[in-house]
């Protein structure tokens, strides 16, 4: 299993996520949101991992905007995150069912990759 890194924009946070992975010669899957449509298993499996609290970018005013972001249940995000991928934070990075948001390279280092 590879990691896989979401991302709707190259952020500082994205380039070292990246950075990290390639320095560590991990194989890496980029999943630009802009081209690759979510599945709802995958919105299911971020939000089962992370919650809505941390995978939404509620300090982006356009995600403060948008009515998503204050829905709680999944019934509902599932769909508005799937029609709208820049509601996340960037970068989402997976392996298996372990997801993080953010740069977070100490959890990353317990994945033993």
């Amino acid at each position: 299993m590879s990691i896989q890194i979401y991302s709707v924009k190259k952020n500082f946070d994205t380039q070292k996520a990246e950075r990290y992975f390639k320095e560590r010669r991990i194989p890496v899957q980029n999943m630009d949101l802009k081209k690759h449509r979510l599945g709802e298993r995958e919105v299911q499996l971020m939000l089962k991992a992370v919650g809505a609290e941390q995978l939404l970018d509620r300090e982006d005013k356009k995600v403060r905007e948008h009515p998503a972001c204050y829905y709680d249940r999944e019934s509902l995000l599932i769909p508005a995150i799937q029609e709208n991928p820049w509601l996340l934070r960037s970068p989402v990075v997976r392996n298996g069912s372990r997801v993080t948001v953010g740069y977070q390279p100490d959890v990353w280092k317990e994945w033993n990759i």
